[in-house]
């Protein structure tokens, strides 16, 4: 049986599936079977060694990398494992804090989760509470620090503050921890700490754990924060097994607490670990790959390996550089209706950018073409005002102590409880010593409760209050889509959404769709639903509908895979971002993220860089990244013939050099590109670039002369040899009139055919 589990692996995954139980650190390059590896350890741990389902966790760090695991031992196993504890850090986390709550300190069973839009109330109210200018201190830059000192463990008895800033953080983070444990509920960083928090205080339960655990497998281990290495460690203690992948090179996300060096922790805090190096790569070709290694090996931190592939050789990279980023976009998509042409599909091909402000080019150039594409970290559907309210609604049945969630909905939809009502609502609620949803029961329940409300006031908060009291009566025994059904009827939630216009019946389908989910499973209990909902990760949903392109950040793009990947924006500021520059650390994981974004390609990989971007409505020239240098020259296309990539830039064509092009016009919506010259079409009466005889690179034109006329005759016949100053000799092969110039194609030997405005070129005719 253990060969049926072996013989389909390399060696070295054989090795690291088969191995001895003990500290064991898999460094996985990019495309090399980790996931493979793992749910092979996990049925080989089962089948091979003896051990029970029990006694295995595994954790990961998003819900779809957990499916997929679990979809694969189930095939491994020809069933599932039961008892089995995989999952993300946070919802293992959750389940073990929902079964150890009365060890708790300041928590009560059924806590809610609070989402960052949640937070964010909670950090505003603090800062009023506390009368702080939310101008002078942003709301989401107090949260980001609450959550970066969380990550650290550091609770806010042990938060020390070194300056200002990190003293009003402290103050916030004091009266944010409090508001949360007052609503019962938690954020995500809390999951985490208040798990590490319990074992710390109760030995007890930590062995409980370790004694159940007796082999904890992790993914991704390179993006482990400080908590969740601690977390690690604790559950390991000593004795158990733990069985680590990861690879330091693809840490990325630093931003988030991730902290690579978990690495070196881990061989300082378990001296005897084995490492094993996973090299071949089953996705990218070796061009590709050997790329990517010219990149990565720059960084002082690189851990030395050779990836390989059976895939030799394969397509040069292409670096080309556009005027500016429309120009960029539209080469994109001319060379992504190239491709079709060629047997792709559109969602073969993925765009990936830095910044998510990027986009804003792409999405213009995609829907000028009538091309489908696909964004990720857009708005996301749980995000949706909509969506938010009636889960809101849900939250406060679940757990009356949440007064963020009845806030969002206490008069959502209108229900005549205006602004003076609520404040002097929540002063009496507060002087019963009861949270505001608690308080709206009582009112409804208690006919001789004294209250100061009269007339509409009193009947809006009665109202909801009955209909609030019958909810969570109802959520006791019925499914979670039926008690949903109920809140929308009651509020008549419809009426107040859908008022006639498209987006008012964009909303309500929004609504159905949550309707949908919530009615997808009838044994998940309310608890059970929201915690889900509140677990989705960004990128879970990504679905794969036909010819539309993704596009995406460089970060979102960690652990897809595509045959065809755009790498754009590759400029000095955007890539390494100029926010990375003064930090040695920081510029290193920017290249570690232009290391992840080379490997997601399989077949081919094109660069773009621009001459000038606009950047807060301002256009400046732009200097292309330090890490195209890294690149060995001979991956690049032209880069035999000895020729600078920038140098070799023609900014008129597309990367695949078959059909020209300026990026000054526009091809209609759904027309197909063809292998000759592009239609002429209207444009600017002055091409929007030349070359700079000096420095080689394009350069903006002064501004047209007004009186300009359009020439009679073309001065450039096809056979002609003219000469460039920079290009050299080379041979006429069309030129035809366009606006107010004269435009040629001339094919230079060794450099390949420019597409040249005549009235700059300086082209001198010489046979």
């Amino acid at each position: 049986m253990g060969m049926d589990l072996l013989h389909s692996l390399n060696p070295a995954q054989r090795d690291a599936v088969s191995a001895t139980p003990g500290p064991l650190l898999v460094v996985a390059g990019p495309g090399s079977g980790k996931t493979r590896v793992l749910t092979h350890r996990i049925a080989y741990l089962i089948r091979e060694m003896g051990v029970s389902p029990w006694h295995i966790m595994a954790v990961t760090f998003t819900n779809k990398a957990a499916r997929e695991m679990e979809h694969r031992i189930e095939q491994l196993l020809d069933g599932r494992p039961q008892g089995l504890h995989m999952g993300t850090f946070h919802a293992i986390c959750a389940r073990l804090l929902r079964r150890e709550v009365d060890n708790l300190t300041h928590y009560q069973r059924d806590f809610v989760i609070f989402d960052t839009a949640d937070q964010l109330q909670v950090v505003k109210t603090a800062l009023a509470e506390l009368r702080l200018d939310d101008k002078k201190f942003p709301p989401a830059k107090m949260l980001n620090g609450i959550s970066t000192a969380k990550n650290d463990l550091i609770t806010p008895a042990t938060y020390q503050a070194t300056n200002y800033i990190g003293e009003i953080t402290r103050r916030v983070y004091e009266y944010y921890q409090l508001a949360l444990q007052t609503n019962n509920a938690m954020d995500f960083d809390d999951l985490l700490m208040q798990t590490v928090l319990l074992f710390d205080e109760r030995p007890d339960v930590l062995q409980k754990y370790q004694h159940r655990y007796h082999h904890i497998l992790v993914d991704e281990f390179q993006d482990t924060n400080a908590t969740q290495y601690r977390l690690l460690r604790q559950l390991a203690g000593d004795d158990n097994s733990i069985f680590a992948v990861g690879d330091s090179d693809q840490s990325i996300y630093k931003w988030r607490g991730a902290d690579y060096r978990n690495v070196q922790n881990f061989y300082r805090d378990y001296p005897t670990a084995r490492t094993i190096l996973l090299e071949q790569n089953y996705r990218s070709t070796q061009v590709i790959l050997d790329a990517a290694m010219g990149v990565i090996r720059r960084n002082a931190d690189h851990m030395p390996k050779k990836l390989f592939t059976e895939r030799k050789g394969g397509a040069k990279l292409i670096v080309r550089e556009a005027y500016n980023e429309s120009d960029e976009a539209n080469a994109v998509i001319d060379t992504i209706q190239d491709m079709m042409l060629q047997g792709y599909s559109g969602n073969a091909c993925a765009v990936m950018y830095r910044t998510n402000a990027q986009s804003r080019a792409l999405e213009e150039a995609f829907i000028g073409a009538g091309m489908p594409y696909r964004l990720v970290g857009a708005t996301q559907f749980y995000q949706r005002r909509e969506v938010k309210d009636v889960i809101a609604y849900l939250r406060v049945v679940h757990n009356p102590r949440d007064a963020v969630s009845l806030g969002r909905v206490l008069n959502v939809p209108t229900r005549g409880i205006g602004q003076a009502t609520q404040q002097q609502f929540y002063l009496w609620a507060a002087g019963l010593g009861l949270q505001p949803a608690e308080a709206l029961v009582r009112l409804a329940g208690d006919g001789d409760l004294q209250h100061p409300f009269t007339g509409r006031a009193y009947n809006a908060l009665h109202t909801f209050g009955g209909q609030l009291t019958n909810w969570i009566a109802l959520s006791e025994h019925v499914a979670v889509g039926d008690l949903l059904d109920a809140i929308l009827r009651d509020t008549r939630y419809q009426a107040h959404l859908d008022d006639g216009t498209d987006e008012g019946v964009d909303r309500w389908e929004n609504v159905m769709e949550l309707r949908g989910v919530a009615g997808s499973d009838e044994s998940l209990s309310l608890s059970d639903f929201l915690q889900q909902v509140a677990l989705v990760a960004e990128t879970d949903n990504l679905d794969n509908a036909a010819q539309a392109t993704t596009l995406l950040t460089l970060h979102a793009a960690k652990g897809l895979e595509f045959p065809i990947v755009f790498l754009t924006g590759l400029e000095e500021g955007l890539l390494p971002h100029s926010r990375s520059m003064d930090s040695e650390d920081e510029l290193a994981e920017e290249r570690r993220l232009f290391y992840v974004g080379m490997t997601r390609a399989k077949d081919r990989l094109y660069l773009s860089h621009v001459f000038r971007r606009s950047t807060w409505g301002d256009s400046s020239v732009a200097v292309p990244s330090r890490f195209l240098n890294d690149i060995p020259e001979e991956l690049l296309e032209g880069g035999g013939a000895g020729q600078r990539r920038r140098q070799s830039i023609d900014r008129a064509s597309t990367w695949s050099d078959t059909r020209p092009r300026t990026g000054l016009e526009r091809r209609p919506a759904g027309s197909q590109p063809s292998g000759g010259t592009a239609p002429s079409t209207p444009r600017p009466t002055t091409p929007a670039f030349s070359w700079d005889a000096d420095r080689r690179l394009p350069k903006p034109n002064p501004a047209p002369e007004p009186r300009r006329e359009r020439p009679a005759t073309t001065r450039f016949k096809t056979g002609q040899k003219v000469r460039h100053t920079k290009f050299g000799v080379g041979t006429v092969i069309e030129s035809k009139i366009n606006g107010a110039d004269e435009e040629v194609t001339v094919a230079f030997p060794g450099i390949g055919i420019k597409r040249l405005a005549a009235g700059f070129a300086g082209l001198e005719i010489i046979g």
